[in-house]
């Protein structure tokens, strides 16, 4: 990213021009396509399944697509167009990774192909199953569970990639920053849970969203010391 006057406002917040510029090189990104022969830049399919990861690693979010990876994951991350960030439920600033499943063979399959979807509501929940399994939590953020299966599938290959730069990795990596954050998020969620009639996978959401704060804090807590880093009344006093 180009040097540039930070008080000038023409430009987006440096975070924000960060997670544009890192994405948009995750999109170009090539992908061997077996049906052409060819490669392919991975925004470039059009079905497909993605997962977002967390700092630790943690996966968040998952999700398909069959209008077009570039589209989807855009509209997650870099605008309030999808429920999932609108209602607080997957947090941009979390997002450290992301991994795509593109299924080409589709490529030039309609959107309401049966066979289609069939086959990606397949791959959406081997995806989501194993990120649960893999989760410390045994959860992501998602607020509905994939459509049930109908077939039997391989999970094809995958990109993975970092949309943080070494710069932004520096200040949303702290764990204050991350609890902070998060502490946030959880207040914008419990609002909207308390302003909505909602259904219950988002009172999930906040459950999980809950567990993950309290990880964070209690893992930050014992680093710096646990109960022998707690003052008592006494040494106040002195």
């Amino acid at each position: 990213m180009a040097d540039r006057n930070p008080d000038d406002t023409n430009y987006p917040p440096f975070e924000t021009e960060d997670l544009r510029s890192n994405l948009t090189k995750f999109l170009i990104q090539e992908f061997d396509d077996p049906i052409t022969g060819k490669p392919r830049a991975i925004g470039g399919f059009k079905w497909g399944v993605y997962a977002f990861f967390d700092y630790d690693g943690e996966p968040i979010y998952v999700g398909q697509t069959k209008e077009k990876v570039s589209t989807r994951i855009r509209r997650h991350l870099t605008n309030q167009r999808t429920d999932a960030v609108a209602m607080s439920v997957l947090d941009p600033f979390e997002v450290y990774e992301v991994e795509v499943w593109p299924l080409p063979q589709f490529q030039k399959t309609g959107a309401t192909d049966p066979d289609a979807k069939a086959h990606l509501d397949a791959l959406e929940d081997l995806v989501y199953q194993e990120a649960i399994a893999g989760s410390t939590f045994k959860a992501v953020l998602n607020e509905k569970d994939p459509p049930a299966p109908t077939m039997v599938i391989t999970k094809p290959p995958s990109l993975r990639f970092r949309l943080v730069s070494d710069d932004v990795h520096k200040i949303r990596s702290h764990p204050d920053f991350r609890i902070a954050r998060r502490a946030l998020i959880i207040s914008r969620l419990a609002q909207v849970i308390s302003e909505r009639k909602v259904q219950g996978g988002l009172r999930r959401v906040l459950v999980t969203q809950a567990k993950r704060l309290q990880w964070l804090t209690e893992r930050r807590y014992i680093a710096l010391g646990g109960a022998s880093s707690v003052e008592t009344e006494d040494d106040e006093n002195n």
